[in-house]
Parts: C-alpha cells; structure tokens; sequence
C-alpha cells in the first residue's frame, strides 16, 4: 500500500496546539474516534503500548506514531504540524513537530507504509516544504508523490 492511497487534504491537520507528547497522543486518537468509530481510549491505549516498547520519535522533529487496533479495517493516516514543538521523547532527543499517524488493522502490517513514510521524510527538502506550508493540498501533495524521493 502506497501513502496516495491513504492520504487526503481530511488526513491534515495545520498549526494544531499540543502541550505535551501525552496530549497530542490523546487529540490525535480523538480525531481517529471521529474518522473511524472506534473509541479514543482504545486508540490511545494502542498507542502508548506501541510507545512504551520505545518512542516513535524518529528524531530531526519528526514523529510516527503507528500501532494496529482492534476494528480498524483499513490504515488509517493523519499528519499534523505542530504550531509548537514539544517533546517526543525522540531518539535524537530533539523537540517534534511533525507527526504522522498510522493505525492499522490487527492483522495487517504497516511495515511497507511505514518505510515509504520514513523514506520521505528523510528528504530535507519535503520536510522543509511541510514546516513552511499553508495548505493541506500541498502537504497531500508532497507525501502523495509516490515516486522516488
């Protein structure tokens, strides 16, 4: 599965505020619940215990949290910008912000998304251009191109 097939302007979200690594986890699963239907507290207990085997904090400001959920039947993708950074715990130790959230079903996997996923935010370029812009069109745009990068 390709990022294109996931991604929409609706899987955006600019500017949002976020205190904390423990509030943003616990807007992002809200946000989930809305799209999904499946409850917020399950989302986030699946996140943390994703978290707890180490954190998701890929470092240069940059965060993925992902984890499989029972009742999700298709991955399910969002990806914020903060308008803050915060903490993330990441393994650089720098502050996040950006985050991209993948949940998955149970018995699928998100290896192939993931890896796409990390291979495009290693290009200075696309993160630059998600840290600068002003649209949700844009952003789909730069995560949607699914060839090499």
């Amino acid at each position: 599965m390709k990022i294109s097939e996931i991604i929409n302007p609706e899987s955006v979200r600019l500017d949002l505020v976020s205190p904390s690594k423990t509030s943003l986890l616990q807007t992002i699963s809200e946000i989930a619940e809305a799209a999904l239907g499946i409850g917020a507290s399950e989302i986030l207990l699946a996140l943390n215990n994703r978290e707890q085997l180490g954190s998701t904090g890929i470092g240069l400001g940059i965060a993925i949290p992902h984890a499989p959920v029972p009742g999700v039947e298709s991955p399910f993708f969002l990806i914020i910008r903060l308008k803050k950074l915060i903490d993330f715990e990441a393994v650089d130790d720098a502050p996040v912000d950006i985050v991209c959230l993948l949940l998955t079903p149970v018995e699928g996997s998100q290896l192939n998304v993931l890896a796409h996923l990390a291979r495009k935010l290693r290009s200075p370029e696309i993160v630059g251009a998600i840290r600068c812009s002003s649209s949700r069109v844009e952003v789909v745009s730069l995560l949607a191109d699914d060839g090499a990068s």
